[in-house]
């Protein structure tokens, strides 16, 4: 997503607005858990600190799809998230050599790893109904039926 910045740096312009919407295709999707990456809304705008620091201030919303940890079927998950840092920072903090923006810049990648950093570790079909949760020999763990070892129970006294 290369964004013009030349008049940002000219002082032509106080800011840039951002408005756009980005779908990620099979080659970001590939490494990760995520399914589908659609129609990511971007807003926001880009504008120079006292520093002439370039300043990025971003609202990323949308919805991606990740498969249920239980039964692995598709489910929606939505999220926002707020970018409001100085670019070079920004750039620093995702291990990105910050390129040297003459002209244009691009904030695709910044998107993507605060994308990434807000996938949930698990996630549940609210559709789940008639699920088997148990069999031969085995059953599904959750924080109400875990077992504690007695040992370290007491070390809970401890505390």
């Amino acid at each position: 997503m290369q964004i013009d910045i030349i008049r940002l740096i000219n002082n032509i312009t106080e800011y840039i607005d951002i408005d756009e919407y980005h779908s990620f295709d099979e080659s970001y999707l590939s490494k990760t858990e995520l399914l589908k990456l659609d129609n990511v809304h971007i807003t926001g705008y880009l504008t120079k600190d006292n520093m002439e620091n370039i300043i990025l201030n971003l609202v990323i919303e949308g919805s991606m799809v990740l498969p249920c940890s239980l039964t692995l079927e598709p489910v929606d998950y939505p999220f926002k998230i707020e970018i409001n840092d100085n670019l070079e920072k920004t750039y620093e903090e995702i291990d990105e050599k910050l390129p040297n923006f003459e002209k244009t810049i691009d904030i695709l990648p910044i998107i993507w790893e605060n994308i990434l950093m807000e996938i949930p570790m698990k996630v549940t079909s609210s559709d789940i109904k008639d699920i088997k949760l148990s069999g031969d020999g085995w059953q599904l763990v959750t924080e109400e039926n875990k077992e504690v070892n007695p040992e370290l129970e007491k070390l809970k006294d401890l505390l």
